[in-house]
């Protein structure tokens, strides 16, 4: 296939060449936050994952689209990220799931990527400077560096409000009913929710009284972008709602519930993201491989009226909270797995324990 060459620019000014594959926007220029992701499959529910909302996905896999693309991989209804880096893009398919080719799809929806890139050298890169802003495209070299010198990182960034859900909507029909706020939920979060319970997914703009006058039997807080501590508005509802309710949160919702029980978030180098970290569950010694997607994180010193649940073998990251009084946990990881291992998944199981004892008390 004959491509259009392109320029990949970082704001330090580090640069790399390759070529303009996906939509090619009319400016010639994207720009966002660079980051990394190790997982070796799963590249469309990557890119259409709300949480990546503002970066541009770099996959250290080599080959990306080898088996196509599926309405069934799809965790949203349109991708949200701002760009795709691959080293090879594959353009024949071959899976009997595959409905078309990765490049029809970001073309589709308006994703720009480009490919060729040296990913080594790109994710070596970012691990030893951090996510950093940039810019990439087939305009010319000087106007992509000009870009990537004054493009802005997700530091102190509402994202939130550009991928939550505008209006409520219901899935399942449990018995017990579950309010999760969309902080930029993910479709196989509300497949494990809906498995389990009646489920109302509102807008994360939604107010305790408006969430109380739904009568639910629990709250779930999903994942979603950005910077937590630009967020105060939701924190704010918790702090409202903390006490009253299970409560479970996850990524961003694990972030956002820390907040409100005391704790501190910081913003990590490079952040985790892939399908291959190991996490310690200390309440039971054991040891999960989990998926991941986060820029952010608790920080260990500043837990106020919580305790740590779960922890990164890797760094020592902060993998989880509980606040057992309150009626309460979180997990900075991705249990529901799409993509990655199953491992976690217990965690939807607990969540169902906590709201049937907690329905169970109240009564």
């Amino acid at each position: 296939m004959n491509r259009v060459p392109a320029t990949l620019v970082l704001s330090d000014g580090a640069q790399f060449e390759g070529y303009a594959a996906g939509f090619l926007p009319r400016s010639g220029v994207t720009t966002g936050e660079f980051v990394f992701n190790t997982a070796l499959s799963g590249y469309q529910e990557t890119i259409t994952d709300p949480s990546y909302a503002g970066q541009i996905i770099a996959f250290t896999y080599p080959h990306i689209g080898n088996y196509g693309v599926t309405p069934l991989d799809e965790e949203a209804g349109r991708p949200w990220c701002s760009g795709v880096v691959v080293r090879e893009l594959s353009d024949l398919p071959s899976n009997w799931r595959s409905v078309g080719p990765l490049e029809g799809f970001l073309v589709q929806h308006r994703v720009p990527a480009i490919v060729g890139i040296d990913t080594r050298r790109l994710t070596r890169h970012l691990r030893r400077y951090g996510a950093l802003p940039g810019a990439f495209g087939h305009a010319d070299p000087a106007a992509v560096a000009a870009a990537a010198r004054v493009a802005v990182g997700t530091d102190g960034t509402d994202l939130v409000s550009q991928v939550t859900t505008r209006e409520t909507y219901q899935r399942g029909d449990g018995s017990r009913h579950v309010v999760a706020l969309d902080y930029g939920i993910k479709t196989t979060m509300v497949h494990q929710l809906a498995r389990r319970f009646r489920v109302s997914v509102v807008p994360a703009t939604m107010d305790a009284d408006a969430i109380r006058a739904l009568a639910p039997d629990g709250l779930f807080l999903s994942n979603g972008p950005g910077d937590p501590g630009a967020l105060d508005a939701q924190v704010q509802v918790l702090d409202d709602l903390v006490g009253t309710l299970p409560i479970f949160g996850i990524c961003l919702g694990h972030q956002l519930l820390a907040r409100s029980l005391g704790a501190t978030t910081y913003k990590l180098p490079f952040g985790h993201h892939g399908s291959n970290h190991p996490v310690k569950d200390l309440m039971t010694g054991r040891v999960e491989i989990t998926a991941q997607n986060h820029n952010y994180a608790v920080a260990a010193d500043s837990l106020g009226r919580s305790e740590v649940s779960h922890v990164n073998l890797n760094d020592g990251v902060v993998e989880g909270l509980t606040a057992t009084a309150l009626g309460c946990f979180s997990v900075q990881y991705h249990p529901e797995a799409g993509p990655g291992p199953h491992d976690a998944r217990y965690l939807f199981d607990r969540f169902e324990a906590l709201v049937n004892d907690g329905i169970t008390e109240s009564h």
